[in-house]
């Protein structure tokens, strides 16, 4: 999965719109993905990040 840095998604939680950063997002946890715990990492990989297996 490639996201572009500065890619942004809209999503609705308990009816209010919020804007998320989801490129930065990535991109930062795959910076620090050495510091980040076993069971998140299997998260990510679970949702198809190849960089988290």
């Amino acid at each position: 999965m490639t996201v572009p840095r500065a890619h942004v998604e809209t999503v609705v939680v308990d009816g209010q719109e919020h804007s998320v950063k989801l490129g930065v997002f990535l991109s930062n946890t795959k910076s620090r993905r050495g510091k980040l715990a076993t069971d998140k990492l299997q998260a990510l990989a679970d949702l198809g990040l190849d960089w988290a297996a």
